[in-house]
């Protein structure tokens, strides 16, 4: 049986079907040769490879896993994709939904996209080809041509963990600048004036970038002075506690950290225990995450506690809504805000 996948269409009434056919035709080639192509891409000629590649790519073409008559048992298959498996803020999120929606016997497949729009793109792509019930993306940034396989799909496409921007479908999240403008106000209430903000890999974390740029704006109005000490890396302990090092080298007189998460935050306690520095007398620090050991803290962490928990239950409700017939609105936004945590680090 020839493998087939609906086209995005015109309206969500009508849709066309493009065939492996019309891939080959396009490109040139027998569908033979776009068939090997999916399935072992390294066999066909680079050449050949090109122009397959360019016109799956120009018709928005996804092969039809199911074809064969399974395509039954790929409804009950929901597609979330996160930019880290090691990120324990996606963890709460995706153990929530799972728990809602086993109740109605989906299933969650788990993507991992590394922060990666042309991953995230591969991985729609696959998702697609098994005709999920839903499709699950974090944050609302994604490549031109992601954007082109999910604007018209007639399953739910919703963007977690982020507001503000062009969305596809549905979006469920909070304002990733308010989180920074939350944390300078709080430093700021608390008498501090020379604030920094450590954070790890923001050129490629766009929602670690939105609260930095919020924290500079608000410490700024704020009347503080403010600084960036950042890292490529992934945000871990050991970098937090370089990036405090730095700080303090570059900035002698700070006297507020924010940090970009949690981990970032336990690394700059590390080291100011290590440096001799009081928390907070001397230093006030401030995460972002509220992950489980941040209570635990020495001293417990102030930290602003994403509802990582809520995202993942109304992420499910939407789903299982759709499931059952009702039609959510598109561009529904649902703003699950966020709380800031004083503890004694600040």
């Amino acid at each position: 049986m020839e493998e087939t996948v609906r086209k995005p269409p015109r309206n969500r009434r009508k849709m066309q079907s493009v065939t492996m056919t019309d891939v080959a035709e396009l490109a040139n080639v027998s569908p033979s040769t776009v068939s090997l192509f999916l399935r072992k891409p390294e066999a066909v000629s680079a050449a050949a490879s090109q122009a397959v590649s360019r016109a799956i790519d120009k018709l928005n073409y996804v092969p039809n896993l199911m074809a064969g008559g399974l395509a039954a048992a790929s409804s009950r298959a929901v597609s979330i994709l996160v930019p880290s498996v090691r990120n324990a803020f996606f963890a709460e999120t995706v153990s929530t939904m799972q728990a809602a929606l086993k109740k109605q016997r989906l299933q969650l497949i788990l993507g991992h996209t590394e922060y990666d729009e042309h991953e995230e793109e591969e991985l729609v792509r696959m998702a697609l080809s098994w005709a999920p019930a839903a499709i699950v993306l974090t944050g609302l940034s994604h490549s031109a041509a992601t954007r082109r396989l999910l604007a018209n799909v007639t399953i739910p496409v919703i963007e977690i963990w982020e507001l503000g921007g062009p969305q596809i479908d549905s979006a469920i999240g909070f304002h990733h600048d308010q989180v920074g403008i939350a944390a300078a106000a709080h430093l700021i209430q608390q008498g501090r004036r020379n604030l920094v903000f450590l954070g790890a890999r923001m050129h490629q974390d766009r929602r670690a970038k939105q609260r930095c740029d919020g924290f500079l704006q608000a410490a700024r109005t704020g009347g503080a002075t403010a600084h960036v000490v950042e890292h490529p890396d992934t945000a871990s302990a050991e970098i937090g506690a370089m990036l405090l090092s730095e700080a303090l080298r570059l900035y002698p007189y700070a006297d507020g950290i924010a940090c970009s998460n949690d981990h970032i935050a336990l690394g700059a306690l590390f080291a100011c225990n290590r440096l001799e520095v009081a928390v907070p007398e001397r230093l006030a620090v401030v995460g972002f995450g509220d992950l489980s050991f941040s209570a635990a803290c020495n001293p417990p962490l102030t930290t602003i506690r994403p509802s990582g928990d809520l995202i993942g239950r109304e992420a499910a409700r939407l789903i299982e809504d759709h499931l059952n017939g009702e039609k959510p609105e598109r561009q529904l936004t649902i703003d699950t805000r966020f709380t800031l945590q004083h503890r004694r680090s600040s």
